[in-house]
């Protein structure tokens, strides 16, 4: 058990878990906006991607924080899998460069669909299995190619365990966000790693500083579903753009 200097959360926190995950979808837009859109190595297109990197780790943080409070695992994998495989399609039209259309990965709900597998396993199975279930499961991520493969089970794997605990959860950020400076650092360069880094640093801040832990008071059900299809409809937008554009 933690003591209440320890809660992980600040219960006078200004936003609602609803109220990050629309700044989440907001980060993501302009992150993708950028990437289908604007010249790589431009000023406007690094910020506007350092700043859509605040929502992965923030989407992480809620599929473990989801993972312990739904009613049904079972509901919440098979949403996660329907909306991945929906996914699919405008996530290629998307970000295919050139014209056609082309593989390029799976989208991010099916990355989160294998972490949500891998904390299913770390919850159901016996020690020595459940690490080997959950190292596979990661290396799934790299075997075919994911968006924020790699990355995003190590993070659901580090809030699990700073689950309960807000020191624990101030490291597990300060780890995530060293983690992907060292990641852009190996691929361009000291400067675009620390801009890199803060988007993922500015989520651990929305978690620990702002967050209240509840959920909003009004439209929770229609925040619910508009998470779920606000990421296939924008990434169908967007890949319509670019196909008119060319």
């Amino acid at each position: 058990m933690h003591d209440a200097k320890d809660a992980v959360l600040n219960p006078r926190g200004p936003l609602s878990r609803d109220g990050i995950k629309y700044a989440a979808m907001l980060a993501m837009l302009l992150n993708h906006v950028a990437a289908v859109f604007l010249a790589p190595g431009t000023l406007w297109a690094q910020l506007l991607t350092d700043v859509g990197y605040f929502t992965a780790p923030v989407m992480c943080w809620f599929l473990v924080e989801g993972y312990g409070r739904t009613r049904s695992r079972r509901r919440y994998a098979l949403r996660l899998a329907a909306f991945a495989a929906l996914s699919e399609l405008p996530f290629c039209l998307a970000f295919t460069e050139g014209e056609g259309l082309g593989f390029v990965g799976m989208n991010m709900i099916f990355t989160l669909l294998v972490c949500f597998c891998i904390l299913l396993a770390l919850d159901r199975l016996p020690p020595a299995p459940a690490r080997a279930a959950a190292a596979a499961l990661t290396c799934l991520t790299a075997v075919i190619p994911c968006d924020w493969g790699l990355l995003a089970p190590a993070y659901t794997l580090l809030f699990r365990w700073a689950a309960g605990s807000r020191r624990r959860t101030v490291w597990a950020f300060g780890w995530a966000a060293g983690l992907f400076f060292l990641v852009n650092w190996a691929a361009g360069g000291i400067l675009p790693a620390i801009g890199a880094s803060m988007g993922v640093a500015a989520a651990g801040a929305a978690i620990l500083w702002l967050y209240s832990g509840r959920r909003a008071q009004r439209g929770r059900r229609f925040s619910q579903w508009f998470f779920y299809w606000f990421y296939p409809l924008h990434l169908l937008a967007l890949g319509l753009a670019r196909a008119a554009a060319l």
